[in-house]
């Protein structure tokens, strides 16, 4: 008899990890940009724009942003087979999905512990992305997928069905610490409160005031019991006894009716023979509107609207964004999981709406783009939002006037590079600064060089520091070094070479350099973008056949679909 043990999504390459190296960043004052005064006291300048591949941007800043992050929004390639102009959107699934595990990892390392990712993608991917951050996130910490409406006409062009929505996939670093926040209320909504009967708390509307018999809590004790302690009789305003809808039961407690029918919190109808229902005063809930899962395009906008804030803002460049996201869209989810002050982080930027957004409404931002449209797109439009010249998207409804600023950086090139014979050699283009730099990042120690004191370029802790050296120190300028450290500080001494037995001194640790971070990660490797590349070939179908173990079973389900490389799931049984 046979047992599944385990359902899991697997695809060729799944097991292969990138040895990430972790880069330091450069900033171009050049390019960085401000604004020449304050505009209001809570300017924010210390944004972030990195130009360079995002996997290896991402793992730059994992040692000073780990847990810090509060939202993640990301656009990533759907995978489409269709051919965009700033970037190949057709990468093979099992590419695909190794690519995107890589980025979701890293950005699960950058969330607070009360942060959040948020996901628009399409139904080419999605579905196994829902899998693939049930793996990564754990599916307790799933918030809900919306259905955005992207689009308000039809595609009579399609072959099948012509596609209307995306999705929008949430997930929490952690569900217990997430709070979920409210949508401003429309003058729709607001319209929905009444007075009718002069109540001097103001204008109110009403909801049930019963709730479901089969699920949650209740639901559990009824299944079990037959019994449910929200089924009894209400007695009405006309004297009559009133019992929940079937299938329904009361949602409080009679005590809890009681004190509430005693504050005039519950409405029965003008004559009073209505199904009670419990009133909500519209100045006891002004926090907002929970959002529900579907998201109308007249309420978050659509491409085309985004297309339209583009060309406005951007009138000089001929090559616009083919599906960029419009303004209102991230409002709406910036709203609903940071407030003002929170870091929002986008590692696709694309157009730069997210930073643009994230800027109005007084966040924090980090911005990470490879394409050559971060300068042709992004720059020119946070300048203008800085600048105040950016009237479209969320500025009337945010009131925005102008501010802040961002820094601009270039991740580094890699710390090694191979000489003519072969060797591993520290890169010609790394100064002593940017040596310094880097060797902390990789010891895991905070770059901060002293003033006053030349051996401090950094430190783990308040008496431990690192000194990098491309030098060969001797045994004089080592006993000269230890003797400046004393008794009560250590000192890491990273350093071409040196003449002295490793642990000749207690308070001075010693490595060499290149070969103290030789082994530790991947060096020369500057891409890692979504780019089609040769996948291991499958064996066989007829050469599997044979093979009864759970491999073999995912190796003939993978030469069963060819054409994907994908094995949906691997069906891990014992006997």
């Amino acid at each position: 008899m046979s047992k599944k043990q385990k359902l899991e999504l697997t695809w060729i390459g799944k097991e292969e990890r990138p040895r990430l190296e972790p880069r330091i960043l450069l900033e171009d004052p050049e390019l960085s940009y401000h604004a020449p005064h304050r505009v209001s006291e809570n300017d924010i300048f210390d944004n972030i724009l990195i130009h360079g591949d995002n996997l290896l941007a991402l793992k730059a800043l994992e040692q000073e942003y780990a847990g810090k992050v509060k939202c993640v929004f990301i656009d990533p390639p759907y995978n489409t087979g269709s051919a965009f102009a700033h970037y190949d959107d057709g990468v093979e699934h099992s590419l695909w999905l190794t690519l995107i595990r890589d980025r979701l990892f890293l950005i699960k390392r950058l969330l607070a512990d009360n942060g959040s990712l948020w996901i628009t993608i399409d139904d080419t991917e999605g579905h196994y992305l829902k899998i693939l951050c049930d793996e990564v996130f754990g599916r307790l910490n799933f918030i809900g997928c919306t259905t955005w409406q992207k689009t308000t006409s039809v595609h009579n062009n399609a072959t099948l069905f012509s596609s209307a929505t995306d999705m929008v996939l949430a997930y929490a670093r952690n569900i217990e610490s997430f709070h979920m926040g409210r949508i401003p209320r429309s003058e729709l909504n607001i319209q929905s409160y009444k007075n009718s009967d002069d109540d001097p708390r103001g204008a109110w509307t009403t909801s049930p005031l019963h709730v479901s018999l089969t699920s949650g809590q209740r639901g559990k004790q009824y299944a079990a019991t037959g019994k449910s302690s929200g089924l009894f009789a209400i007695v009405s305003p006309a004297g009559q006894d009133v019992y929940p809808p079937k299938g329904r039961c009361w949602g409080y407690s009679i005590e809890t009716i009681n004190a509430l029918q005693d504050d005039g919190r519950i409405w029965w109808g003008k004559e009073g023979r209505n199904q009670p229902r419990l009133k909500r005063f519209l100045q006891e809930n002004k926090e907002g509107v929970v959002p529900t899962t579907l998201w109308l395009s007249s309420e978050v906008g659509h491409n085309q609207e985004a297309k339209s804030e583009n060309a406005a803002l951007l009138p000089d460049i001929e090559e616009l964004f083919a599906t960029p996201k419009p303004e209102r869209l991230l409002k709406r989810v910036i709203e609903l999981s940071s407030v003002p002050g929170d870091i929002i982080l986008d590692s696709f930027a694309g157009s730069g709406t997210t930073g643009a957004v994230a800027h109005k409404m007084g966040r924090r931002w980090i911005m990470v783009e490879l394409g050559d449209h971060c300068h042709t797109h992004i720059i020119p439009r946070m300048k203008k939002v800085i600048d105040g010249d950016d009237p479209g998207g969320i500025t009337e409804v945010v009131n925005w006037k102008g501010g802040g600023g961002f820094r601009y950086y270039r991740l580094a090139p890699s710390l090694l590079e191979k000489d003519p014979w072969g060797n591993w050699v520290i890169s010609e283009k790394y100064n002593s600064e940017m040596l310094a730099a880097a060797i902390c990042k990789h010891e895991g120690f905070t770059y901060a060089p002293s003033d006053s004191v030349y051996w401090q370029q950094g430190y783990s802790t308040e008496r431990d520091y690192i000194y990098v050296t491309t030098q060969t120190l001797s045994r004089a300028q080592l006993d000269a070094l230890s003797e400046e450290v004393g008794d009560e500080s250590t000192l890491l001494v990273c350093c071409g070479a040196f003449r002295v037995k490793r642990d000749a001194f207690t308070n001075l640790t010693l490595k060499k350099i290149p070969n103290a971070v030789l082994n530790r990660c991947e060096f020369g490797r500057d891409d890692y973008s979504l780019e089609i590349s040769s996948l291991p070939e499958a064996p066989e179908a007829e050469q599997a056949e044979k093979d009864t173990t759970p491999k073999g079973r995912a190796i003939k389900k993978t030469a069963r679909n060819k054409d994907t490389n994908l094995s949906l799931f691997d069906e891990q049984e014992t006997s």
